[in-house]
């Protein structure tokens, strides 16, 4: 595991959100992987990444439906979306995303990627 900055451990292990348009990954046009920033895992690929102008990554499909998660978040409201190898908080999940796709909008974090060029 890899040890994380106290902000990245406020959004990646206490749930919180990063301010909208502040990553560092929401303008990120390149091909290649999204990992985990706590363990490596890889989660997203830069095919699945669309502009949802919302001010975070936004994807519609996981790289490998096993490598994450989804749960109510605690407010009731919204589905928290989580790294399945870390438990790491990633970000919500919304069914808003692209209908010609998965018609999902995994709304992540750019503080809680790496990014692995291809």
């Amino acid at each position: 595991m890899k040890e994380l900055t106290p902000e990245e451990r406020e959004v990646i292990l206490e749930g919180g959100t990063e301010v909208p348009f502040s990553g560092v990954y929401v303008d990120n046009h390149e091909k290649g992987i999204y990992r985990c920033k706590q363990c490596g895992n890889a989660l997203f690929t830069s095919d699945a990444k669309f502009d949802s102008g919302t001010g975070w990554p936004s994807f519609t499909d996981p790289a490998v439906a096993e490598s994450v998660g989804t749960r109510p978040d605690p407010d009731g409201t919204r589905t928290e979306v989580y790294c399945k190898n870390c438990s790491g908080h990633l970000g919500h999940v919304f069914d808003d995303g692209p209908v010609d796709r998965s018609g999902k909008r995994y709304c992540i974090n750019s503080i809680c990627l790496d990014f692995e060029k291809n």
